[in-house]
């Protein structure tokens, strides 16, 4: 039976009035209408685009759910439509000491950290520890983005995972290239596509189980995943560190499938070729550029965190 989490006194680290907060929460969904707009008329058109769907198909962060907008954990919001969020999930009641620190509509609304842990504190806690051990781990910079050519490996056109895409070198030539690297991949989400032919190419064996053991921070799909952690502690965290999180990953998917063994050039996306050692080169400074622009969004995801639930 899991012990009751610990109740926590929860702080107050910011007052919003309502122009304030609401003047926020339409930025916040200007924002995400950029890229979610396009999708959703693709959607409804039936059309697919091999990039710029993934975030929203893959994940499990729906637009409408991407678009609400939450201040996190130890913001009040005042004014009379913040009542309105008292019919949301993880939202209550501001304590007395806050109502009279409010406006003067005297009303103020917060998110309930004590009852997202009630509800939530196993995933918090893995967040955590994915976070920390990745970030504590040297990264890698030598995949060369092949988990991708491994999930083609050995397969006939109409059974790839996009199968409306041609194989850039064919079917041949994507073999070849997995054949001639070295097929390293250490995330779980990336190996688990692989060809039943690939699979045993790898030279380790990510499981869900060994995940928080073998993620680094060179991996372009644990940085990726950055936006998955960050959505999995919503509302807990400010809807605009998610969206950082989102476009960070957004970059990291078209980067990835530059250099994967799709021709994507007449969607826009012209190969990165690391079938070539220039196109290794090309990849490898790509990655590094995402490395380190992810460790300060970790870090940042790591702090908020650890002062909200200490």
């Amino acid at each position: 039976m899991t012990a009751a989490p610990d109740v926590l006194e929860e702080p107050v680290f910011a007052y919003l009035d309502e122009a304030t907060w609401l003047a926020r929460e339409e930025a916040h969904q200007e924002r995400v209408d950029r890229y979610a707009l396009p999708y959703l008329a693709r959607r409804s058109g039936g059309f697919k685009h091999p990039v710029e769907d993934f975030l929203f198909t893959y994940y499990t962060q729906k637009p409408g759910q991407l678009r609400r907008w939450h201040p996190g954990a130890g913001v009040v919001l005042t004014g009379e439509n913040a009542t309105e969020r008292l019919n949301w999930k993880y939202y209550r009641t501001a304590p007395g000491s806050t109502l009279e620190r409010a406006a003067a509509s005297k009303s103020g609304v917060v998110i309930d950290t004590n009852k997202f842990l009630e509800q939530r504190k196993e995933a918090l806690d893995f967040a955590r520890i994915i976070l920390g051990r990745t970030a504590d781990r040297p990264a890698q910079f030598g995949c060369f983005g092949l988990h991708e050519w491994a999930m083609v490996y050995q397969q006939e056109a109409n059974q790839v995972r996009h199968e409306y895409l041609n194989l850039r070198l064919g079917s041949g030539g994507t073999d070849a290239v997995v054949e001639e690297n070295r097929i390293r991949c250490t995330h779980f989400d990336a190996y688990r596509f692989y060809t039943p032919a690939a699979s045993g190419l790898n030279e380790l064996t990510p499981t869900r189980v060994n995940q928080q053991d073998i993620e680094q921070p060179g991996c372009l799909h644990a940085n990726m995943d950055l936006y998955k952690w960050a959505y999995k502690l919503s509302p807990l965290l400010p809807s605009e560190m998610v969206m950082d999180c989102f476009e960070l990953s957004w970059r990291i998917r078209a980067m990835d499938m530059r250099a994967s063994p799709y021709d994507l050039a007449e969607w826009g996306y012209p190969p990165i070729q690391i079938e070539t050692a220039a196109g290794k080169a090309d990849y490898v400074a790509h990655q590094r550029a995402f490395s380190a622009e992810s460790a300060v969004l970790r870090g940042r995801l790591r702090t908020f965190l650890d002062t909200v639930v200490p």
